[in-house]
């Protein structure tokens, strides 16, 4: 064997191993957008999501893998739990917010529409039902309604017995029944009265607002108490459509108004002197929008200049 050749083998090896990823690495990094959306589901906060994530690795780069069974249950019992000690915590966060609070908003890619259960469980209005629920109760419902999770697998990521889980998630389901919303639309029934919103929105038409609105629709704003937005939430097409063409989200300065996929569903992102000033995001029922949620808290909009990736 020639010198060039014994330095060749000598150094294969090593090479190699550098270029292999461990199998900790190589399991989180294949679940990781389901474990950012369970944490996401659970939290509402994509930046409170990615902190769970952060605190997830830590945990898991010290698991012993020959003792993980499924690794994927493994991961989102992980996430699980971190996710709900930050949502106890942010419960005590929320209560000394200023105005409403809504959900931080997701760019999220147009396939993500096409699948209707995931683009509901992540709409801004399902995470406003979510909000509703007690964290165990939210945590059971999202595991079990949109991950599909077995009892004794859930029962086990929040420290219930599968008994208890049984009966935390029947209660779940009928308070999230009770206040969700009453239909899905299309991705093409969405897209189209979205631009039929944004077409009247812009003009400031009032009967073309009131023409698209349905009749009990809810508008909501998040400005965090740093920028201006509406103290309380407005319900009735004739109340929204007149906010809506006065303009009450526009401000005096040089504007563009793109459409895009917020949270899975239609949205404008509203763009003021090149700088991203708020999104609005709609929910769409049988061809109405039935709700406009319009967060300007620029905490809340670090996620709309590339795509989230979300997955079940």
């Amino acid at each position: 064997m020639n010198e060039r050749s014994e330095r060749t083998a000598d150094t294969a090896e090593p090479l190699d191993r550098a270029d292999r990823v461990d199998p900790a690495t190589e399991a989180f990094v294949a679940h990781r957008s389901l474990l950012f959306t369970v944490a996401y589901e659970m939290l509402g906060s994509a930046a409170d999501a990615e902190d769970v994530l952060q605190e997830s690795w830590l945990r898991w780069a010290g698991v012993d893998l020959a003792t993980v069974r499924e690794q994927r249950a493994y991961l989102v019992r992980i996430v699980t739990r971190l996710a709900l000690d930050r949502l106890r915590a942010l419960g005590r966060r929320k209560e000394s917010y200023v105005g409403p609070w809504l959900p931080e908003p997701l760019l999220t890619a147009p396939d993500v529409a096409e699948d209707v259960e995931l683009a509901d469980s992540v709409s801004m209005a399902m995470l406003l039902v979510l909000e509703t629920l007690q964290p165990t109760e939210r945590a059971v419902f999202v595991l079990r309604e949109v991950f599909g999770l077995e009892y004794d697998e859930i029962a086990e990521a929040v420290g219930r017995s599968p008994a208890a889980v049984r009966q935390i998630a029947y209660r779940a389901r009928a308070r999230v029944a009770a206040r969700r919303p009453r239909g899905v639309a299309s991705p093409a029934e969405a897209r189209t009265a979205l631009q039929a919103f944004q077409r009247a929105v812009e003009t400031g038409d009032l009967q073309s607002l009131l023409d698209i609105l349905a009749p009990d629709v809810v508008a909501l704003s998040d400005g965090g108490g740093v920028r201006h937005a509406l103290p309380r939430p407005v319900v009735g097409a004739g109340k929204v459509a007149r906010l809506l063409a006065a303009g009450w989200w526009k401000r005096d300065a040089e504007r563009s108004v793109e459409l895009v996929q917020i949270n899975g569903g239609p949205g404008l992102l509203v763009r003021v002197d090149g700088e991203i000033d708020g999104v609005l995001a709609v929910r769409v029922e049988s061809g109405y929008v039935t709700g406009a949620y319009h967060v300007r808290n620029p905490e809340k909009l670090s996620r709309l200049e590339q795509e989230t990736p979300v997955s079940r």
